[in-house]
């Protein structure tokens, strides 16, 4: 894979050890310089990647540096080696093992691939006049979902940690963290306490072995175990839960973004009629699509079902979480939107309305193990049914569906 420009090494005293792993992989050309001189070595050479060798004091510069480096286009990945200090936001720890960098290269290809990601989504939006507007500027952490599995002492500080700042789903089991690997989008995990390393052990195997899980970011609160796994994001932490959180933090923020990169991707292929944030349509589209499918409906018969997903507004992260849990799980006859008040509109087609109550009660349960904030927060779905009537244009099926949520409301 190209690079796209070189790999600058920060370090305080000379060219740190971990600049051999980069040597040993054909990562090249890799630039070392001073901590004086990298502010200045990154505006000249434009890198592909930055690596800072830390130490146990916080280096002075490293927040502007940090800073200097979060607002380049495309992504510029930045790595912190063995930090001991708490981190910018947008730095990654990297921690080695004994000495052992075999797995620095292979958490910066990760990053360079998110890079490369990113280049491409810049340049979609350039050549295509009608997509053709900037990114939006918000923090990716802010809708992603993380997932808990222990069952420890620590297991409530970490699901508080964690919550302040994305959705978590918890899970006392390795059984039930599969199963919602497998319906959710889940941007890292956090393995806690209450497992032997037998059982840790072949957790990791299987996420190594399966593609769509490889490069989830991975912490492990499990002292002792060495990381010989193929997992680039894979990170051994111990600690306080606030530590273990504000390390996880940076490598969730960097998988949120990639899986945002590639939404967008996904809504440039579709003429910009899905919305980035949540896979689902635009309002435009889905008002078009709804208009269009009840008049299929009525001319060649069958039934048509909608469910509106209302949440408490103090709550937007529920409700992104929400909408991809729907872009994920619905049918690919069915379609959906997030609408002007919040509230997450499903529409499944062909569908009566018995059947379209046991799809959103379904949906909603999934919906239902993601909390935010303290261990209790859980955001319940306030779910409202209708079914389309012979009378029924697109407009009176909405207002009718909103005529019931406000009824249940009250």
């Amino acid at each position: 894979m190209s690079q796209q420009g070189p790999i600058i090494v920060v370090s305080t005293a000379g060219r740190p050890s971990f600049a051999t792993a980069l040597d040993d992989a054909k990562m090249f050309p890799v630039i070392d310089t001073a901590w004086v001189d990298a502010s200045r070595a990154i505006a000249q050479l434009q890198p592909a990647a930055v690596l800072v060798a830390t130490s146990a004091t916080a280096e002075p510069g490293f927040k502007a540096l940090a800073k200097q480096i979060a607002a380049h286009k495309p992504y510029l990945p930045l790595i912190a080696v063995d930090p001991l200090t708490s981190l910018p936001e947008n730095a990654i720890p990297f921690a080695q093992s004994g000495g052992h960098f075999e797995r620095l290269p292979a958490r910066l290809l990760a990053a360079l691939r998110i890079r490369i990601l990113h280049a491409t989504v810049l340049r979609r939006l350039d050549d295509d006049p009608a997509l053709r507007t900037p990114l939006p500027d918000f923090d990716p952490v802010a809708g992603a979902t993380a997932l808990l599995i222990g069952r420890g002492a620590a297991y409530p500080a970490l699901s508080v940690s964690l919550g302040e700042r994305m959705g978590v789903v918890g899970a006392l089991s390795i059984e039930a963290a599969a199963k919602h690997l497998n319906v959710r989008d889940i941007d890292g995990i956090v393995l806690g306490e209450g497992f032997s390393p037998r059982v840790v052990d072949a957790f990791l195997t299987v996420l190594a072995e399966d593609t769509r899980f490889r490069n989830l970011p991975i912490v492990v609160t499990s002292v002792g175990m060495t990381p010989a796994y193929d997992l680039p994001n894979l990170e051994i932490i111990a600690g306080d839960p606030a530590r273990v959180a504000a390390n996880a933090l940076p490598l969730i923020r960097q998988h949120a973004f990639e899986a945002y990169l590639s939404r967008t991707l996904h809504s440039i292929d579709a003429g910009g009629l899905l919305d980035p944030r949540t896979g689902l349509l635009t309002s435009a589209a889905f008002n078009r699509d709804l208009a269009t499918a009840i008049h299929q409906t009525l001319s060649r018969g069958g039934g048509l079902s909608v469910a509106r997903f209302a949440f408490d507004p103090a709550h937007e992260r529920a409700r992104l979480d929400a909408a991809r849990i729907l872009s994920r799980l619905m049918r690919q006859m069915d379609f959906g939107a997030v609408q002007n008040d919040g509230s997450i509109v499903a529409v499944f087609a062909e569908t009566d309305l018995r059947t379209a109550h046991m799809i959103a009660r379904r949906l909603s349960s999934v919906m239902r193990h993601t909390t935010h904030g303290k261990r209790d927060a859980r955001v319940e779905p306030v779910v409202t049914l209708a079914t389309m009537l012979p009378s029924d244009s697109a407009k009176s099926l909405l207002a009718r569906l909103h005529q019931d949520a406000r009824r249940a409301a009250s």
